[in-house]
């Protein structure tokens, strides 16, 4: 039978997910001072809940409050207020729908008024201009207790959402976070047996996801995202990609997401910054919709477990090819849930054929804003303000982020 969006996946694990169309992960930034889940955070994904999508996806919640992607990430580990965590999982499983976690670890992506002295795989520093907006400390290269201890804190994490409600995780091994850096030669520079060739260098992920499924057990969905290219000269090619899913098949895995780029090189924006390597595209193909479906189709065919893309799907069509195609398994959608928050349901009863793409109108530096504002309006039980300029929402996300910023920097001297 040839699978469309509306068909029931099934997972591994041996859980089914009732369509195929799930909410990406997306940093929502709301959690309070302590990096704990908060009731804006359970009301956004109560909205999200009733969406219609099989299954959502949270944004990264940090595996160790000293990698932060920004202040207001929710953190678990031991300090973590677990009765928040159980209000935010039943408000994101409200609707009788699947709520995945998604577990992170930033490595050197972090600011270094949060870490002066980040963990990563080597001592590189990201090459990423400070006019920006970003200041990142040279990181320090991890020990091997360094390493050991983070598969443990992604372990511990996983067992923690469990116990709290979620119905999955997903580790976080793309776009330029630790998992992902040690998999690329530009960042992991080793010569022990955490880098060098490929198979050293996917160890740390190979022995995270087996710590996370002894920590679960045989029944809970674990999943990875991964990119499908670094589309970084030197760094994490496609091919090398297809040849790690060899690997992944080995393991326990339920469902492998793909996308691609990091901070360097923000390709899940559609956006390149820097030579793109042997995995560039003729300029034709990278203005296609959906961008990484090209090297998805590749992966997939490698791929004994399910396999979710993410990264431009706006015309219901295209979803539907790429599924009849076998290029993927399931269909994710991120920003365009921030604007239609129901999107997955008008698209399963045939309303839409086309997502909404407010965004098309925003000039590209005011596009970070603009969304975290429509986040914060869902936040607040209200509607995503679609008419809102760029620059007044990029001017609103400044000054509300450096507030959540200073309160997390007063918190922490506090306790200190």
């Amino acid at each position: 039978m040839i699978p469309t969006l509306s068909t029931p996946l099934n997972l591994p694990s041996g859980t089914t997910l009732p369509n195929r169309i799930i909410k990406a992960a997306m940093s929502e930034g709301i959690a309070d001072a302590h990096n704990d889940a908060t009731p804006r955070l359970e009301t956004l994904y109560r909205r999200w809940a009733q969406s219609g999508a099989g299954m959502l996806l949270t944004g990264n919640v940090q595996v160790d409050r000293h990698h932060l992607e920004r202040p207001g990430n929710v953190v678990l580990d031991a300090e973590t207020d677990l009765a928040a965590l159980r209000a935010f999982a039943k408000a994101g499983t409200s609707a009788g729908n699947h709520l995945w976690m998604q577990l992170s670890h930033t490595g050197r992506q972090v600011d270094e008024k949060i870490n002066a002295a980040p963990l990563a795989p080597s001592e590189v520093e990201l090459d990423v201009a400070r006019g920006a907006g970003y200041s990142f400390a040279k990181p320090r290269a991890m020990t091997e207790a360094d390493i050991l201890h983070v598969i443990g804190q992604f372990a511990y994490a996983a067992k923690m959402a469990r116990e709290t409600g979620f119905t999955g995780v997903q580790l976080h091994a793309a776009h330029g976070y630790v998992l992902s850096q040690f998999l690329s030669l530009l960042t992991n520079r080793r010569t022990d047996a955490w880098g060098g060739s490929l198979e050293s260098r996917a160890r740390f992920l190979l022995e995270t996801i087996a710590a996370v499924r002894k920590a679960v057990g045989p029944d809970f969905p674990v999943s990875i995202k991964l990119n499908s290219s670094d589309f970084q000269k030197g760094a994490f090619t496609n091919a090398e990609c297809i040849e790690l899913v060899g690997w992944l098949n080995e393991s326990s895995l339920d469902l492998l997401e793909l996308s691609g780029g990091s901070l360097e090189q923000p390709k899940v924006v559609g956006v390149s910054l820097k030579d793109e390597g042997e995995d560039a595209r003729p300029e034709s193909m990278k203005k296609r919709e959906a961008y990484f479906l090209d090297y998805a189709a590749s992966v997939r065919a490698a791929a004994k477990m399910p396999v979710m893309v993410t990264g431009g799907f706006r015309t219901v069509s295209v979803m539907e090819d790429a599924l009849a195609n076998g290029d993927l398994d399931a269909v994710g959608i991120g920003r365009p849930m921030i604007a239609d928050p129901e999107l997955p349901k008008r698209i399963l009863s045939g309303e839409v054929t086309r997502a909404p793409t407010p965004e098309d109108r925003i000039n590209l530096f005011h596009l970070l804003g603009w969304n975290n504002a429509q986040l914060e309006c869902l936040a607040e039980g209200l509607d995503p303000d679609l008419g809102l300029d760029g620059e007044a929402a990029a001017a609103l996300f400044k000054t509300r982020e450096e507030k959540v910023f200073a309160d997390l920097l007063s918190y922490q001297r506090r306790v200190a």
